[in-house]
C-alpha cells in the first residue's frame, strides 16, 4: 500500500477524529497549524505530528457546534423564561460575560456550553435592561420565543384560554410561564409539530420522488437515442439526498396513529 503523502482540510479532520467545524476553530485558536503545502493540504509529516490531538479538540470545543445570535436567544429564553432577543447576546458579549468564539459568515457564533453556563440572573439584568418597565410582559411573539411555539401556536391557545392583556395587548410572563408548567398543552403543541413535520416530510418526498422518476425516464430516453442531451446528474444527486433527508425526518416523527408507531 502507498503510504499518504498529503491530506485535504476533511482528510485531516478525518485522520484527527474531529469534524470539520472542531478542526476549524483549533486552527483559529492555535491548537493546530495551517497548511503547509500548496492547495491547503498537509504534509504527511505535520499530519502524522499532530494526529493524536483529537481528544484535546473536542475537549476544548466540545461536541456540539457553534450558534449563531438567534439560535443563542432561544436558547436562553427557553432556559431562563424570558424573551431573551439577539440584542441581548450582544450586550452580554460587550459586559464580558459570553465569548465569541468564531464567526461563520461574518457573523458572531457562540458555543452552546458557554450559553449554558451563563448565570440566569446575569440574563434576567440584561433583558430587564432592555426592556424597563415591560420586564413583566411581552407581546405574543416574546411568548412564542419563552415557549419556543410557533407564534401562531401560541396566539391559538391563548385565544383558547382566555388570557388577558393589558392596554397594550401584552401577556404576563407568568401566564406565559404556566403554559410552559402545562403537560397537556406541552403534548399538545408537540403532536401539532410532529403531525407538522411529517406533513412538510411526505410533501418533500413525494416531490423528490417525482423528480427521481422523471430523471430515470429521462435517462431512458437518452439511452434510447430519443434525446440528444443527457439530464444533468448533479439534478439526480440533489433529489437522493433530499429524498434521503425527508425519508429521516419521516422516521423521526412516526404518526401515532399508524399500527407501526412506537407512541
Amino acid at each position: 500500500m502507498t503510504r499518504r503523502t498529503d491530506y485535504g482540510f476533511r482528510q485531516f479532520a478525518a485522520l484527527l477524529g474531529v469534524t470539520a467545524w472542531q478542526l476549524r476553530l483549533a486552527q483559529e485558536h492555535d491548537l493546530l497549524p495551517g497548511p503547509d503545502l500548496e492547495g491547503r493540504r498537509w504534509s504527511a509529516e505535520l499530519a502524522d505530528r499532530y494526529a493524536d490531538s483529537g481528544p484535546r479538540i473536542v475537549a476544548a470545543f466540545g461536541e456540539d457546534p457553534p450558534v449563531g445570535a438567534a439560535k443563542a436567544a432561544a436558547r436562553l429564553a427557553l432556559r431562563v423564561g424570558l424573551d431573551v432577543e439577539r440584542a441581548d447576546i450582544e450586550v452580554l458579549v460587550a459586559r464580558g460575560d459570553l465569548t465569541v468564539i468564531s464567526r461563520f459568515q461574518g457573523n458572531p457564533v457562540y458555543m452552546l456550553r458557554d450559553l449554558d453556563a451563563l448565570d440566569p440572573d446575569t440574563i434576567a439584568s440584561v433583558v430587564a435592561a432592555r426592556k424597563g418597565p415591560l420586564f413583566d410582559s411581552v407581546d405574543a411573539r416574546g411568548a412564542a420565543t419563552i415557549l419556543d411555539w410557533p407564534k401562531g401556536v401560541f396566539e391559538r391557545i391563548a385565544a383558547e384560554r382566555r388570557l388577558p392583556t393589558d392596554q397594550l395587548g401584552r401577556y404576563s410572563i407568568d401566564q406565559v410561564r404556566a403554559l410552559a408548567a402545562d403537560d397537556e398543552i406541552a403534548d399538545r403543541v408537540r403532536r401539532e409539530r410532529d403531525r407538522t413535520a411529517r406533513l412538510r416530510a411526505r410533501r418533500t418526498r413525494e416531490r423528490c420522488e417525482n423528480t427521481l422518476r422523471d430523471w430515470l425516464l429521462r435517462c431512458n430516453a437518452y439511452l434510447d437515442g430519443a434525446v440528444t442531451e443527457p439530464p444533468k446528474v448533479a439534478e439526480a444527486g440533489r433529489a437522493l439526498r433530499a429524498l434521503a433527508a425527508a425519508r429521516a425526518a419521516t422516521a423521526r416523527t412516526p404518526d401515532p396513529q399508524s399500527p407501526h408507531s412506537d407512541d
